[in-house]
């Protein structure tokens, strides 16, 4: 966004303050209510409305109107919005939630459905099973007995029938009721199992948005899959179609605002329309009156979810504010957007996204203006000092918020949205022509979607290589108190530099805080371990492998995790580039997932499965993958073996699987079926079990097979269905466990991790320990841990 200059940026008396005691009472008393109860609100807002009175008392000039809008606002605190909030906590259907009883209900959908993207396991594949979908009651019947209630409801629904509803349809839903999370209005939610009954036909206008975003996925699939998927996140905030691994990229590198509607979409599309005005001379009310006809169309077509309507107002506030060249009017703009936007839907004073919004939009218009201003003054050109003071600023305002929010600080957020900067207005300007235009003239819709091509690249590069930036992302305390830290932090800092002999002390103090907080592998690599035989990677729920030989950068990997990503990471960070061979031992989601990101800037000589090839989807995706990157499909089977320098693998199993049993669906025999590997490393035997079950360990074992290793990777992530008499024949003297931090199978089962603690034996866990690597020690293989697990699982 570029800022019309005039003028100096005005100073901190040019800004008109009066709205904003009202703003501030209307979120504060807002927020109480939800979180402490309504009669928190009520208070809060007859604390307001007697401090104003105080004040109109006192007729202090320019502040009369202050005083009257601080009563004004009061008021709706403490009556309707607290009344609102007390209909919500006594609404008949929260009470019947609390049993957990089964209703019918008709209601009207207010968003469109939000997907719910799920990591792959066993044989469940990845992606997008379940939505979310916002509804209000028309009617509602609970165990046979209408009951009265018009409050809000949450769907959790299977995407299937579910996911192509749109806003203004009303449908029959029949679920299990559970208790709505607090401070969000919602009486309850709705668990639904089958197909929505009795839909209605939605408006027109959601109709025709429906088809322009259908029409801008059609379009975008001449591109190449990230951006094909990025450039939809980009102009609608639709990331249905963006892999997953492109997705964490942007969250780690403080770019993920990016696929996210927000002021900054809205800002730039009337940004756009308000320069074509002054190019043609026309006057600034009909240019206004033009924008602002195009704001509304955009919000129509992203959807009317209040995060939508959010963005609107304080993206076109602040661009319009800025634009016309009335900056002393933005910030009582700012303040009256506030007080509109909580009277008309209370939950958002309890958004994270509401609070990001409004400290963007107020950094936008009190810091980036004076800051661009400064750096002119020091010889810097304005559009690259504009540029420079827009992200510095949203950083600065919104750290604190981010930092309580997600536990974490982003210290390359600045630096990778300052790269982004240029290219967001003309790819996002070029997305909405496309949406708009291809559905009448599909050739040009092309053209303009391969125009955005190189734009949506440069933004995937950016991100990816921020990602990957040791250190990127630095942990933080979450919550109110790690906001209030980082809050702290930077008032500090700021007001710091304003006196010149403050300036040195804090860069120095600043220095000495990066040179401890900041990891010390960034500065001197501690990983990987020198002479690093195996690795397990963390990759949550799920196994991957990786095996070295003796030539630098080439290993053998086997399994690749539940989704891409986290492999890729730790391939990374062992500096692995050719893996001669990806052993696949079975084909569940949690050892497949993360197939497509092995081979991101590596070369793979081979995929080699066994002889399952359930469930059909993972073969049929495991086979487009291979023949997508000319990879040959090879099948091991019991009594191979393959060398390489410093590093031979032998194939014990599976034993007595038949064809017909291989392709079969059931998940404990395509456990059974998985590859068993002894591999022998330079750190000594290690054993590969897959996941093997009972009947398979029990095979392994009667048919003498020589299981002996140093080092047993656990089976099955160390479930309960380990044979004793398996785990005592392998003698290793590590076992290795890879398991998600807070997964829900139980994983690894106590019983599992007793018998190998009886044996003597040095047990490692993926989820406390993270990647783990084994080497050669003076009496045998040695452990290396890296230290930093996985979260639990999204």
């Amino acid at each position: 966004m570029m800022f019309v200059q005039p003028e100096a940026a005005p100073s901190w008396r040019d800004h008109d303050l009066r709205l904003v005691p009202a703003a501030l009472a209307a979120w504060g008393g807002t927020l109480a209510g939800l979180r402490l109860g309504w009669w928190a609100a009520e208070v809060f807002g007859v604390v307001a409305a007697v401090l104003s009175a105080v004040l109109l008392a006192r007729r202090r000039g320019r502040w009369v109107g202050a005083a009257g809008a601080l009563l004004v606002l009061g008021l709706v605190v403490a009556l309707p919005t607290a009344w609102r909030i007390r209909g919500a906590e006594q609404d008949t259907l929260g009470q019947a939630a609390a049993h957990g009883v089964t209703a019918t209900l008709r209601v009207e959908v207010t968003e469109r459905p939000r997907p719910i993207h799920s990591a792959g396991y066993a044989d469940q594949q990845a992606g997008t099973r379940s939505v979310v979908i916002d509804a209000r009651v028309e009617s509602a019947t609970v165990d046979g007995r209408a009951v009265d209630s018009t409050g809000r409801v949450l769907l959790l629904a299977p995407v299937a029938g579910w996911g192509d509803l749109l806003p203004g349809q009303e449908v029959t839903a029949s679920g299990r009721l559970a208790p709505a999370r607090g401070g969000e209005l919602t009486a309850a939610v709705v668990y639904l199992q089958g197909a929505p009954v009795g839909v209605t036909r939605a408006p027109w206008w959601q109709r025709a948005a429906a088809a322009l975003r259908a029409g801008l996925h059609e379009l975008c699939a001449v591109l190449p899959e990230e951006p094909a998927g990025l450039l939809p996140g980009l102009v609608l905030g639709d990331t249905s179609a963006l892999p997953e691994q492109v997705e964490q990229e942007f969250t780690e590198s403080g770019l993920t605002h990016l696929m996210a509607v927000s002021g900054g979409n809205v800002a730039i599309i009337c940004g756009a329309v308000l320069l074509l005005c002054r190019l043609l001379r026309i006057g600034p009310r009909v240019s206004a009156v033009a924008a602002g006809l195009c704001l509304g169309g955009f919000l129509i077509l992203v959807g009317p979810a209040p995060s939508v309507l959010r963005a609107g107002v304080m993206g076109g506030v602040a661009l319009l504010a800025l634009a016309l060249g009335r900056r002393g009017s933005a910030l009582p703009a700012l303040a009256f957007s506030v007080c509109v936007l909580v009277a008309w839907d209370p939950v958002m004073a309890a958004d994270f996204g509401f609070a990001l919004s409004v400290f963007a939009t107020a950094g936008l218009v009190l810091l980036a203006p004076r800051w661009a201003d400064s750096l002119v003054r020091r010889g810097i050109p304005p559009g690259y000092a504009e540029g420079i003071a827009v992200p510095l600023a949203a950083f600065v305002v919104t750290a604190p918020v981010i930092a309580g929010m997600a536990g974490t600080v982003s210290l390359v957020s600045v630096v990778t949205n300052v790269l982004a900067a240029p290219v967001v207005a003309p790819v996002t300007v070029l997305g909405v022509l496309a949406t708009v235009v291809g559905p009448w003239w599909p050739g040009a819709g092309h053209v303009l979607v391969h125009l955005a091509d190189p734009e949506a690249r440069w933004l995937i590069t950016v991100a990816r290589h921020g990602a990957r930036a040791p250190g990127a992302v630095l942990a933080w305390p979450g919550g109110w108190w790690g906001g209030v830290c980082a809050a702290g932090v930077l008032v500090v800092v700021v007001v710091a530099f304003r006196f010149r002999r403050a300036r040195l002390l804090v860069a120095m103090g600043l220095a000495a805080v990066l040179l401890i907080v900041v990891p010390p592998r960034v500065l001197s690599p501690g990983w990987p371990p020198k002479g690093w035989a195996m690795v397990e990677c963390d990759v949550g729920q799920g196994d991957a492998v990786v095996l070295a030989t003796a030539e630098p950068g080439r290993a053998v990997v086997v399994d690749t995790g539940p989704e891409p990503g986290p492999v890729d990471e730790c391939l990374r960070r062992l500096g692995v580039e050719r893996i001669p061979l990806l052993v696949l031992s079975h084909l569940h989601a949690d050892h497949i997932g993360g197939l497509p990101s092995v081979f991101d800037g590596r070369a793979v000589g081979a995929i080699a499965v066994g002889p399952g090839r359930a469930p059909a989807w993972a073969w049929q995706q495991v086979s487009q993958e291979a023949a997508t990157h000319h990879v040959p499909l090879l099948e091991l089977s019991d009594g191979q073996r393959l060398d390489w320098p410093g590093l031979s693998l032998d194939v014990l199993g599976p034993r007595y699987v038949t064809a017909r049993a291989a392709a079969l669906q059931d998940g404990t025999m395509i456990n059974n079926s998985s590859v068993v590997l002894r591999a022998t490393t330079a750190a000594g035997r290690v054993l590969l079990t897959g996941d093997v079950e009972l009947a398979a360990q029990a095979d392994l074992l009667a048919e003498g097979v020589d299981l002996h290793a140093d080092v047993l990777k656990v089976p099955h992530h160390g479930s309960r269905y380990s044979l004793p008499q398996f785990l005592e024949a392998v003698g290793a003297r590590a076992a290795m466990i890879s398991v998600g931090a807070g997964n829900s199978y139980g994983h690894p089962a106590k019983s599992t991790v007793d018998v190998l603690g009886t044996l003597g034996v040095l047990v490692t866990r993926t989820d406390v320990d993270g990647d783990t690597a084994v080497l050669p020690g003076d009496g045998g293989p040695a452990v290396a841990r890296r230290g930093e697990p996985r979260g639990p699982p999204r």
